[in-house]
């Protein structure tokens, strides 16, 4: 299991810092997606660092992995805000890929909790 949650915790954490370097670049497609649902750019740069924290803290799980624990639990309740952000805009179409990445978001919590 330790194996397994290295892997997915890097992948994750990848994916997180990638994401994360778009909001603090504001990147066009990802301002005009996230303006649209109503989040204001005053928020980028949290939701910037919110993302990299979680990245820092699946990698630092590797190590200590409570701290993993607490950073895939942040990381899942991230996207359920994503989630909850689409549906009160009424976007049920853009649900998918923030569903998807709960899931997806869910593998490291589990195999930190597994590799204990």
């Amino acid at each position: 299991m330790f194996i397994a949650y290295v892997v997915v915790a890097a992948l994750m954490a990848l994916l997180l810092l990638a994401s994360g370097s778009l909001l603090l670049a504001k990147e066009k497609g990802v301002t005009t997606t996230m303006t649209e649902l109503g989040v204001p750019l005053s928020w980028f740069p949290l939701l910037a660092v919110l993302k990299i924290a979680g990245a820092l803290g699946l990698l630092a799980g590797i190590f200590y992995r409570p701290l993993g624990i607490a950073a895939a639990a942040g990381v899942v309740l991230y996207f359920v805000g994503a989630v909850i952000t689409h549906l009160r805009a009424k976007d049920v179409k853009g649900t998918v890929i923030p569903t998807v990445l709960v899931g997806v978001s869910t593998a490291p919590l589990l195999l930190a909790i597994a590799s204990m």
